[in-house]
C-alpha cells in the first residue's frame, strides 16, 4: 500500500482531525522500511504525500475534500455538493437503538439461528418474549418456521433488514464471539454513547465526512452496541 493511500485511510477513519504528528507516528516504521533515512525524511516524505493526497481530493471530479480543520486533517463534502448530501441524509432511515436485552437476543439469534424463543431464553437466562416483539417489529428478525418438537415453537431467523443496517454481506461476515462480546463491553462501558449519526458517516459540507474505522467495519456490531436508551415495550427483567 502506498503512503499516500496508508494516509488517506487514516483520514477517512478518524473521527477528529488528525494532526500530522500523528500521521507520522502511525507511518513511520513503514516509511523507513521504504528508505527514509532518519525522522527529518520520515516527516517530509509524509507531508509531501499529505500534500498530494490533498491536491487528489481537490481536483472536480472528487466529491469529497481533505480540509485542515483544528490543527489537524479531516475529510468533508465540498461545499456546491452540499443540497445533495443534504438531501441523501434527510431520505436515510434514523440509527438504530437498541437496549442491551435486546442487543443480547438479537446476537444469540444471529449466531444461533434459526431459534426458538425458549432456547434463547435458557441462553440469556432470562425471558425474552417481550425483547421478540420489539425486533420483530424493527424488522431485524423473522419467523422461519416451527421446530418439530412437542409446542412446535416458532423459529426465529435475522432478516435482509438486519444485514443492510448492520453493513455485512451475509452472516458469515459476524465476527467471532469473543470479539462481539468484546465489541459490546466497549460501547457499555463508554456509558452508552450516542448511536452513529443518521447519515451513516456522511454530513453535509459544514461538517466533516467521517468514515467508520476498519476496526468496526462491521458496522452492525458498533450500531448494535450503540445502545442509548432502552425500547419502550420491552418486557425483558434485565431492560
Amino acid at each position: 500500500m502506498s503512503l499516500k493511500a496508508k494516509l488517506e485511510a487514516i483520514i477517512y477513519a478518524a473521527e477528529t482531525p488528525v494532526t500530522l504528528d500523528q500521521l507520522i507516528e502511525l507511518v513511520k516504521d513503514s516509511v523507513v522500511s521504504e528508505g527514509a533515512a532518519d525522522g527529518t525524511e520520515v516527516k517530509s516524505r509524509v507531508r509531501l504525500a499529505l500534500e498530494e493526497l490533498v491536491a487528489d481530493h481537490y481536483a472536480p471530479d472528487h466529491g469529497i475534500e481533505i480540509r485542515q480543520v483544528a490543527g489537524g486533517y479531516r475529510m468533508s463534502t465540498k461545499p456546491e455538493h452540499h443540497d445533495i448530501v443534504r438531501a441523501f441524509a434527510k431520505s436515510l432511515k434514523p440509527p438504530i437503538r437498541l437496549s442491551l436485552p435486546a442487543l443480547e437476543t438479537l446476537a444469540v439469534i444471529a449466531y444461533k439461528q434459526p431459534v426458538t424463543v425458549p432456547e434463547i431464553s435458557e441462553i440469556r437466562g432470562v425471558d425474552s418474549s417481550g425483547v421478540i416483539a420489539t425486533l420483530l417489529d424493527r424488522k431485524l428478525i423473522t419467523t422461519a418456521g416451527r421446530k418439530a418438537v412437542i409446542g412446535r415453537p416458532i423459529l426465529y431467523k435475522s432478516t435482509k433488514e438486519f444485514l443492510l443496517r448492520f453493513g455485512l454481506k451475509d452472516v458469515g461476515e459476524l465476527p467471532s464471539m469473543e470479539e462481539f462480546e468484546k465489541l459490546v463491553a466497549e460501547s457499555f462501558q463508554s456509558d452508552l454513547l450516542p448511536a452513529a449519526d443518521a447519515t451513516g458517516g456522511i454530513e453535509s459540507s459544514e461538517t466533516a465526512v467521517r468514515g467508520e474505522s476498519d476496526e468496526a467495519r462491521i458496522a452492525g456490531n458498533r450500531e448494535l452496541a450503540a445502545a442509548e436508551e432502552p425500547l419502550s415495550g420491552e418486557s425483558d427483567p434485565a431492560a
